[in-house]
């Protein structure tokens, strides 16, 4: 087998990917697909990116909102209690870890309806294995 070649074990597969840039095929095998994070082309890749920009700006004001809020408010935000804490060190330390966790749930959840929308199912990703034994010698043919 040369540098060049595809191992033996890897099925060949007639599904072309369209690298993300390319005009939408029905064919596209969306797992293996290239993804441009600018312009993506294929139905699955549009939808995952909004979902990943919505999360990730979720994320950003969960996470920075309470520490910003405290710099531009900081006589209010110091002022009020919660739970006997000042509201800025209960929203940075237990809201906004607590809301990245929730948000990363609600992720998951995004994502395999999205999976189950484009019916991708990765409980069948593993690859057969070779029916012929390991080499002793490293996996070095002579």
């Amino acid at each position: 087998m040369t540098d060049n070649d595809k191992p033996d074990s890897v099925p060949e597969s007639n599904v072309e990917t369209d690298g993300g840039v390319a005009a939408s095929r029905e064919t596209a095998d969306y797992l293996d697909a290239r993804i441009n994070i600018f312009s993506p082309s294929t139905p699955f890749m549009r939808d995952h990116l909004k979902i990943v920009w919505t999360m990730f700006v979720a994320w950003a004001i969960v996470v920075f909102g309470p520490v910003t809020a405290t710099y531009l408010a900081t006589d209010f935000m110091t002022s009020i209690t919660v739970l006997g804490f000042p509201l800025h060190y209960f929203l940075t330390a237990v809201c906004a870890p607590s809301g990245a966790l929730v948000l990363s749930f609600i992720y998951a959840r995004k994502r395999d309806k999205l999976d189950a929308k484009y019916g991708i199912d990765h409980s069948s990703t593993q690859r057969e294995t070779e029916t012929e034994p390991a080499a002793t010698d490293g996996g070095i043919d002579e």
